[in-house]
């Protein structure tokens, strides 16, 4: 498992919900710096912790996995869908006329 794309995820999913690592910490009741162990990708994490972070982060485990593992694609999806889900709709369509043509290839 590629621990640290999953700390990296972690660390984005913290940042996006503008809490610090010792936020999260207390909200799961690890310490700091497990949670920069975490998100450095230095030690893989135990199921319950993974869990934990997953809730108190509001994300989806294929949100966090979605580099490591081969069947996360509606975690892609989800975020793809996320991104450009407040743009003009020409914009969306101009993403999906891209898309469409990589998918092509």
């Amino acid at each position: 498992m590629d621990a640290k794309a999953v700390g990296r995820r972690i660390k984005a999913a913290r940042e996006k919900r503008n809490m610090t690592q010792e936020d999260l910490a207390a909200l799961i009741d690890i310490s700091p710096t497990h949670v920069s162990v975490i998100e450095r990708g230095a030690k893989i994490l135990r199921m319950d912790t993974f869990v934990a972070i997953a809730n108190v982060l509001e994300v989806s485990a294929d949100e966090l996995l979605v580099d490591v593992v081969d069947h996360a694609a509606t975690g892609v999806a989800s975020e793809l869908s996320a991104a450009i889900a407040d743009l003009p709709n020409e914009e969306k369509k101009r993403i999906l006329r891209v898309v469409s043509a990589l998918i092509e290839k």
